[in-house]
Order: structure tokens, then C-alpha cells, then sequence
């Protein structure tokens, strides 16, 4: 008698990836706060789960977030739990039907909406940013033109399209990371208009990071965000990799060279914009200074770009810097390029972008015999206390405020710009902004004065300007020309506005900065320092 058969029991797959993964949270190139996600596969799909603390200007702490797919990535349902701006705020979620429906809680107060959505939408809470590991894991195989649909929860769903996709090498203290870039157009519903993302992804499909510049936004996995990290987005022919020693400590550079060296040549230092620049000065996914060197290099110029104090694999601490620590630095290159015999020490130049132009006028003012020339790009023209005003009024004009509620919080800008130059005056701000703003470095950015500062330089000057640049406005172009101009024995002043693209030189929808803006650097510099 043979025995009973015994049915077959039934085991589900064991869930993986279940660790929480920290990622740090950037909005205007400094750490606002911290999130931890994890992604969890299931017998029956998929959950992204996490929780979070943003400080201002977000100011919002997620107790718990959940969104829960089935094995084909298709919604079934959302939970948010936390606090936005001092208020109590839940939000449940559920699919079915090509429906979102939303059961919105706000200090207890319950709303309902409800969307019309696609059934494999990738669910986007604004206030759970872990849930772009989804579109990590959507993004895989994905090719240039593939289409998506996001739900912006609770607001609406909208369409995104893959616009690019590069490969580029991260490497941090333990690995070096194989890893794909994706360049995405997501178009808002109007009068929102089309917002560029950008986002990283292994080989897995696991997120790294997510940049959205026109927000100012960045989110990064806390190995990648690390100051030992450095992601190699670019290089060029006569690209080296060098150690220049500063003020206690070394700044990690790349110095690019022409291919045919002729003699001692002209040098360039490029000087990085605000927060944790690295030497390619790579926002949304563009390499700047990558651009630029290969560009200046193939134009005759020895180059050296280098990841500013604290940044990628640069030594030194960011948490007391000034703007003239950071000119102290530039001119640390400028004296190390000075003792090297592949270089012409009569023929050296700076050039600053962003911030870094800010920078290089303390540089230029204050190395009168090693720096020759100076080319400003994108650079301010006012104070920096003007600047941020001017930026806050303009994100405020984008959200749905009263005019009450604009007039609020622009002075509430106004008072904290005003304690952080005097040192007093912090009544009526709160701890936690006061903790981020009162810091050396924006002290020193909110008191710089281009005016001020171009009555030192004596060198030529050399003004570029992007004309679709939102982030410094055409005007300030001119105003740095009228300050240079005025001078006492003005040497030469050129201004090249380049038409078409914005504060990074580049096209919309483009990641390569424009040769209209490196050659006018280039040709410039070239006519500047003269010829041996």
C-alpha cells in the first residue's frame, strides 16, 4: 500500500529589500532633512514605504507613508501620515476603476476628492518623496520617448516622457556605482507648464538620487550624498585627477590639459556656484565646468576645476565657511598653478559661476599679479541680501497665497535677513529657521555687494549671461557691466548675452551647455592674455 501523496504546500516568496535606506534631502544645495525608504517585494506586489523629517522652508514630518502595487506595478492604495507646516495631515488613498479616490484629513477636518487616473500610474506624493523609488523601478530598460503617467497625489495626474538617457560612474568610500541616468519632462496641469527631473538609478533599479532644479530640490541616497562621494557624470581628453593643498587641508581637482602642449600655457581656475558644487559643477544632471574645460581646453587653456571645501572628495569642513574662505581656496589653485612649469604665470585667469562669480571678485581683488583676467558668469550684480528677496518673491508668486499671506511671509524673509547680518533681532522667527539660517556662510553671501566688491578688481572684465536665466535675471548682467565700467582706470569690459538658454547655458530640454557661451569664454580670455 503506497502511501497518501502529500499536498504540496504552498510557500510565498520571502519579501526583499525590506532594510529602510536613508537618503538626505537638499533644497537650495544645503541638507533641509532626511528620509528613510524602503521597497518591499511581496507575494502579491510591491510596497514603498518610509517616513521623514524635512525642516523649513518644507517643514514637513512624515510619521508614516505606504504606497502598495501589485506585481505589475499598478496602485492599489496610499496612506500619508504626518505634519505639514504645524497641521495635522492624513491622506488615504485608493485605486480601482481608472479612479484615485482621496479621503483627505487636516487637523481632523475630513475632505474628499477624486481623479480620474491610468491604472499603472506611479504614485507621487509631494510629501513623501521616497515614493520616486516606483519610478525608479518603471525607469528600468526605459529608452528615450517611452511615456508614463504620474498622479501627483491628491492633485492630478500627469504625463511624463523620457526626454534623455546617460551612464554615469558615482563613486563613494566603498564602491564605485555603474549607474543610469534618466532625464524626464513631466507636464503639470496648467498653468503648471512642463518641470525637468532628473533621476538615477543601479542596476537594480534602485533610486540614488532625484534632482529637480527649477525647484531647487535634490534627494540623494546618504552614501552618494556623503562628502567622500563624487559622481563622475564627465570627463575629457586631458583629464587628471590632482591633489592641491589649501588651508590645512587638500581640495580634490581635475586639471585638463591641451592635447598639444606647446611651451608653458595659459591657465583657468573655474570657481563653483552656491552648496555642495562639485568640481564639474553638475546641476540636474548637466556638468557645467565639464563642459567648459573640455571647451577652454581644446581652445589652448590649462584648466582646473575642483570640488569645493567639503564636497566630493575635497578635505575641509563647510559648516563655518564664508565666501571668503571660499575665495582663500580659489587662490590656493591659483599659487599652485603658479609653481608649475606647464603653465605661464603671466597668463593666468578666474573664472566664477554663480556664486563662484561672487568669489572670483575677491579672488581678482585680492591676487592682483596672479590673476590677469576674470570672466563672471551668471553672476550678481546686488547684494545677496536682494537676491534671496528677490527669489523668495518670486517662489511666493508661484503658490496660491492671498496677498496677505505673501506680504507675511516676505517680511518674515525681510527679518531674518536683517537678524542674520546685525546678529540681533531674531523675535518673532522661529528656532528652526533661525538653526538654518543663522550660519557664517549665508551672513557673508547676504552682505557681499557686487558694487562694493568690483571697485578692488583692476583686471578685465568679462560678463556672460544666459537670457532665459530665471534664477539671476538678465538685468544683473548690466549692472556688473555699469560697476566695471565706472572703475578708475577701467581695463576692458565685455558683456556676451547668449540667447536661448537659462542659467545653466543650456536649451531647454538639453544637457549640453552652449558653445556660444564657452567659446565666448575662450575667445575672450585668448584676446585678454595675449600670446607668449
Amino acid at each position: 500500500m503506497s502511501a497518501a501523496p502529500v499536498p504540496a504546500q504552498v510557500v510565498p516568496p520571502p519579501p526583499v529589500d525590506t532594510a529602510s535606506v536613508p537618503f538626505v534631502v537638499f533644497f537650495r544645495s544645503q541638507p533641509v532633512g532626511r528620509e528613510d525608504v524602503a521597497v518591499i517585494r511581496q507575494a502579491d506586489g510591491w510596497i514603498v514605504r518610509g517616513s521623514s523629517r524635512q525642516g523649513p522652508p518644507i517643514d514637513i514630518t512624515t510619521r508614516v507613508a505606504e504606497v502598495i502595487y501589485d506585481t505589475e506595478w499598478r496602485p492599489r492604495s496610499m496612506l500619508i501620515d504626518g505634519i505639514v507646516r504645524g497641521q495635522d495631515v492624513t491622506l488615504k488613498t485608493t485605486f480601482a476603476d481608472g479612479k484615485a479616490s482621496n479621503v483627505i484629513l487636516v487637523q481632523g477636518a475630513p475632505q474628499s476628492k477624486v481623479d480620474a487616473v491610468s491604472a499603472d500610474t506611479i504614485v507621487l506624493p509631494n510629501s513623501f518623496l521616497g515614493s520616486y523609488a516606483a519610478l525608479a523601478r518603471r525607469l528600468q530598460g526605459k529608452t528615450v520617448g517611452a511615456e508614463l503617467r504620474a498622479y501627483i497625489a491628491p492633485q492630478a495626474e500627469a504625463p511624463m516622457r523620457v526626454t534623455a538617457v546617460g551612464t554615469e560612474r558615482i563613486d563613494t568610500p566603498k564602491a564605485s556605482l555603474a549607474v543610469t541616468r534618466y532625464t524626464i519632462a513631466l507636464t503639470n496641469p496648467p498653468p503648471g507648464g512642463e518641470l525637468q527631473l532628473f533621476v538615477w538609478i543601479d542596476a537594480a533599479g534602485n533610486l540614488l538620487r532625484l534632482s529637480v532644479p527649477a525647484q531647487t530640490l535634490e534627494v540623494a541616497r546618504e552614501d552618494i550624498a556623503s562628502a567622500a562621494s563624487r559622481t563622475a557624470a564627465f570627463s575629457a581628453p586631458g583629464d587628471e585627477a590632482v591633489q592641491i593643498p589649501a588651508a590645512g587641508f587638500t581640495l580634490a581637482a581635475t586639471i585638463t590639459k591641451p592635447a598639444k602642449a606647446d611651451g608653458p600655457l595659459p591657465a583657468l581656475v573655474l570657481i563653483g556656484g552656491s552648496g555642495a558644487a562639485d568640481r564639474d559643477e553638475t546641476v540636474g544632471g548637466v556638468p557645467v565646468f565639464g563642459h567648459f574645460a573640455r571647451d577652454l581646453a581644446a581652445a589652448g587653456f590649462v584648466v582646473v576645476r575642483y570640488d569645493k571645501r567639503g564636497v566630493g572628495q575635497s578635505g575641509g569642513r563647510a559648516e563655518a565657511v564664508t565666501l571668503s574662505d571660499y575665495a582663500e581656496d580659489a587662490r590656493a589653485v591659483l599659487q599652485w598653478l603658479d609653481k608649475r612649469k606647464d603653465v605661464d604665470k603671466k597668463r593666468m585667469g578666474v573664472v566664477g559661476y554663480a556664486e563662484g562669480a561672487a568669489v572670483a571678485m575677491l579672488v581678482a581683488a585680492r591676487e592682483r599679479n596672479r590673476a590677469s583676467a576674470l570672466a563672471l558668469l551668471a553672476g550678481i550684480s546686488t547684494t545677496g541680501s536682494a537676491v534671496v528677496l528677490e527669489r523668495q518673491k518670486r517662489a511666493l508668486d508661484q503658490m496660491q497665497l492671498s496677498d496677505a499671506e505673501r506680504a507675511e511671509k516676505l517680511a518674515l524673509q525681510v527679518r531674518v535677513n536683517d537678524a542674520v547680518i546685525k546678529g540681533a533681532g531674531w523675535d518673532g522667527v522661529p528656532e528652526a529657521l533661525r538653526k538654518a539660517a543663522d550660519t557664517p556662510w549665508f551672513q557673508s553671501y547676504l552682505a557681499f555687494d557686487a558694487a562694493r566688491a568690483m571697485r578692488d578688481v583692476r583686471q578685465p572684465v568679462l560678463v556672460v549671461q544666459g537670457e532665459l536665466d530665471t534664477e539671476v535675471p538678465l538685468y544683473h548682467a548690466d549692472g556688473l557691466v555699469t560697476y566695471a565700467k565706472a572703475r578708475k582706470g577701467a581695463a576692458d569690459v565685455q558683456v556676451v548675452k547668449v540667447p536661448g538658454v537659462n542659467h545653466l547655458f543650456v536649451a531647454a530640454s538639453d544637457t549640453e551647455v552652449s558653445k556660444q557661451a564657452t567659446s565666448a569664454v575662450a575667445e575672450w580670455m585668448t584676446r585678454t592674455l595675449g600670446h607668449r
